[in-house]
């Protein structure tokens, strides 16, 4: 279950970094000094999203894997076509496999997925590397930044933990505030020990939810937006083996879908922003045909109207129709993802494109989104890069 050179897992938790994809076949525009990307959009002059110019595109691998990257990959894609051209590599940065931007747009963050986990800043005006900070556990997996722009959340698969660090004025990172490991419920059968896989803001801002596959578990958290330090103040179980992986909001606010790994399922869940507390719905099918699958993240388009999500192992992407003012998920069918495991899945700004990364088969694949019906088309040839784990448009 863990990442990078770590053994595969029966079930591809937070990891699965062993299976590696092609080696990067792109060509470097030309050299650049260590640790800076051989074009990196400047944080000034970068294009509003409603540009129609090219647009930043961030890439996360695994370094440690047979065949995979050799830091962050730095690219750019086209709002009107999807295509994607590469510019280069930011490198200094280990086993970069789950990226975050800061609101302000000028630093990058990144999860170095390792036995001991740190999360890095890096400075996107000339790719410069900020520095690392540990996260005090194991198998850094995943990260998000508080909407305000003071706190980096972090999520630690290994040790089931997640933490908080402070970011100052440059977009650094300052020693974290605070930590908190998953000791109750006890880790389900099977299970070495909890596993946090994600740790995301809540749509009121005063919340912060970290969701568990070892414990079967959603954890609601108060951010002390002062101290940087966490109270627990819910938790919403899902039904026993689940193994619960991404949580994403619906734009409302009131609810947000849940990707279920180890059962295979998807859960409609409702969220009270008074008190933080989350309450799971019962398991929808993820349209895949596969014996195996393992549905990874879903991504909600921005007028709140269509949800979609990864399937690994079936290798397609589900469609759902958001109905109800986001109360129910209706599936429409799915489409075949155009490349291997498919890790993670985001839209553009805009919504006008989906981006995923293809783990097994090193690729990420572009598909341009109708806003009307939620129908998803190919845009051309997947993008060669290696053992794609995380696509960050911008």
């Amino acid at each position: 279950m863990l990442g990078g050179a770590a053994a595969a897992s029966a079930l591809a938790g937070c990891g699965s970094g062993g299976d590696a994809g092609p080696a990067d076949t792109r060509e470097t525009p030309r050299a650049a000094p260590p640790g800076q990307p051989s074009s990196s959009p400047s944080a000034s002059t970068e294009p509003s999203p409603s540009s129609s110019g090219p647009r930043p595109l961030y890439l996360g691998t695994y370094t440690s894997a047979k065949g995979g990257g050799k830091g962050i990959g730095v690219a750019s894609y086209d709002p009107a076509s999807g295509r994607i051209t590469g510019r280069g590599t930011i490198t200094g940065v280990p086993d970069p496999s789950y990226l975050a931007v800061h609101p302000g747009g000028g630093t990058l963050y990144a999860v170095n997925e390792r036995e001991r986990g740190a999360v890095t800043a890096v400075r996107l005006s000339d790719g410069k590397v900020l520095g690392s900070r540990p996260t005090g556990g194991a198998h850094t997996c995943h990260l998000s930044v508080h909407p305000g722009g003071r706190w980096l959340l972090s999520a630690d698969y290994g040790s089931g933990s997640v933490a908080v660090h402070p970011i100052d004025a440059s977009g650094a990172l300052g020693e974290r505030t605070d930590m908190v490991t998953h000791r109750r419920p006890a880790p389900r059968a099977g299970q070495q020990g909890p596993h946090a896989h994600q740790f995301i803001t809540a749509p009121d801002g005063g919340h912060v939810l970290a969701v568990d596959f070892g414990t079967d578990t959603v954890y609601s958290y108060r951010l002390d937006d002062k101290a940087g330090t966490l109270t627990e103040v819910a938790q919403a179980h899902t039904r026993a083996g689940a193994g619960p992986r991404h949580l994403t909001f619906h734009p409302g606010g009131r609810y947000a879908y849940l990707a279920d790994e180890a059962d295979d399922t998807v859960a409609v869940c409702a969220y009270e922003p008074s008190s933080g507390r989350l309450t799971i719905g019962r398991p929808q099918s993820t349209g895949a045909k596969a014996d195996t699958n393992y549905p990874a993240q879903l991504a909600v388009t921005p007028n709140g109207a269509y949800a979609f999500l990864a399937n690994r192992g079936d290798n397609t992407l589900a469609r759902y129709a958001v109905e109800a003012d986001g109360a129910r998920l209706r599936l429409l069918g799915t489409m075949p993802v155009g490349g291997d495991f498919p890790r993670q899945i985001a839209l553009s700004a805009d919504g006008g494109l989906l981006f995923a990364a293809n783990q097994r088969s090193g690729t990420v694949s572009v598909f341009r989104v109708d806003g009307a019906s939620g129908e998803i088309r190919l845009a051309g040839e997947p993008f060669a890069s290696p053992v794609a784990v995380c696509a960050l448009p911008l």
